[in-house]
């Protein structure tokens, strides 16, 4: 029991309706030409009794011609002889009629059949064709359905090929990230390029705070809130430049002193 009804929930899982009409259509066609050809059978018969008494009227007639000639010339035993054989052929045209009309009925029957059976074939072929583009038509919108709501196998597929790929640029760029800190951090070594050592990224980070602190200040300075910032070079140089341009002047003047003078 368990066998079967797998076995036939596996069957209906595998049957499409549209081959099923189609061959049921077959079958439909090939008993109709079995009918056909058993109505041009009997029609065959029929008329291969209709020969046979043909034939054997024509025989009978003659045999009443022979009689008459025999009767002519006063043959009477001969003429006994030619009705007998005429009497005799009565009879089996009288069975060879009875086979006729039997045949004939049959014939009659079978050409009532086939057109019936044509009829019916011509409207199963008819409904068949409606139900397999219903069909058709169900099918393509349970697929387009199942396509927009994801849950038919090829969409289930895709949707799991962009998942994983999505998964994977993540893990991919996170590494990167993280890769990028750890050499910035100076824990790795960069062998593609210079070395930095601790200090020098130190210094580079300083560096990079002091120019935002410089922009901070011009921003300031343009919105009227501070001084003028000053560049790193000026910075760094001792204020000594006011002391010289005050030297310069004292020593034009004792230049331009007369000798004796006081200082």
């Amino acid at each position: 029991m368990i066998f079967k009804s797998k076995a036939n929930k596996a069957l209906d899982k595998m049957e499409d309706p549209r081959e099923t009409l189609d061959y049921s259509y077959q079958r439909q066609l090939e008993l109709l030409q079995k009918v056909r050809r058993g109505v041009a059978d009997v029609a065959t018969s029929r008329k291969r009794v209709e020969l046979q008494i043909n034939g054997l009227e024509q025989q009978g007639k003659r045999y009443e011609e022979q009689g008459r000639k025999a009767l002519s010339v006063g043959r009477e035993d001969l003429a006994r002889e030619a009705l007998q054989r005429r009497s005799n052929l009565q009879t089996q045209i009288a069975d060879l009629k009875i086979q006729h009309d039997n045949l004939q009925s049959e014939e009659e029957k079978l050409t009532t059949a086939s057109q019936r059976l044509q009829a019916k074939v011509d409207s199963f072929r008819t409904k068949k064709e409606t139900i397999k583009a219903t069909y058709t038509a169900a099918e393509a919108q349970t697929r387009i359905n199942e396509a927009f709501s994801g849950i038919s196998e090829e969409m289930g597929d895709v949707g799991l090929a962009i998942q994983r790929a999505e998964d994977k640029t993540a893990n991919m760029q996170a590494r990167a990230g993280a890769i990028d800190e750890l050499l910035a951090s100076g824990a790795l070594d960069d062998y593609s390029g210079s070395r930095t050592d601790d200090i020098q990224a130190e210094l580079d980070r300083m560096g990079g705070g002091m120019d935002v602190e410089l922009e901070l200040a011009r921003m300031k300075s343009e919105l009227g809130q501070g001084p003028a910032p000053k560049s790193a070079i000026e910075q760094g140089q001792p204020q000594q430049q006011p002391q010289q341009q005050q030297a310069q002047p004292n020593q034009q003047t004792q230049q331009f002193r007369q000798p004796g003078e006081g200082a």
